[in-house]
């Protein structure tokens, strides 16, 4: 990381700002063409590796691009507040960031679907419990991004 000084360092710090974030950015490649698509998720942080968890339809450009190439990108950031200034060249902005490296899989073991919706309904709503018929565990592909790595920057 170039600046060093807005690194974070320590990994609970980190989960934290992945609590704030309400959207990650999944990117992709195929063929020398880059795809993003910004997606709802739920995480754990299990025994020193972080892994997130999201849905989608059962077929679509994301899914074709992931069969041919597993190995993807994400990002997510929160606390946003400009910083404006009496110069164009004094305006800033403050954030929190993660990005990170992994490759995605699909979920087919209905236990593992059932365990990753839970862990993203849990994120937004944690304070109910949900339970998922096998009909709606069936019409959703669920795709779980191991993650090799991932940095946090925090400008504030």
């Amino acid at each position: 990381m170039r600046r060093s000084d807005l690194e974070i360092t320590d990994t609970a710090d980190i989960l934290a700002v992945i609590e704030r974030c309400d959207v990650f950015r999944l990117a992709l490649a195929l063929d020398n063409h880059p795809y993003i698509v910004p997606m709802n998720f739920g995480y754990e942080y299990t025994d020193g590796r972080l892994t997130l968890y999201c849905h989608c339809a059962k077929e679509g450009k994301k899914l074709d691009i992931i069969r041919a190439n597993p190995n993807v990108c994400f990002e997510m950031d929160s606390n946003h507040k400009l910083i404006t200034g009496k110069n164009a060249c004094d305006y800033t902005m403050n954030y929190e960031s993660v990005i990170g490296f992994g490759q995605v899989s699909l979920c087919d073991d209905i236990s593992a679907k059932e365990h990753a919706l839970h862990l993203l309904m849990q994120k937004y709503s944690p304070d109910k419990h949900f339970s998922f018929t096998r009909m709606q565990l069936d019409s959703v592909v669920v795709l779980k991004l191991l993650v090799d790595s991932f940095t946090g920057k925090r400008h504030l």
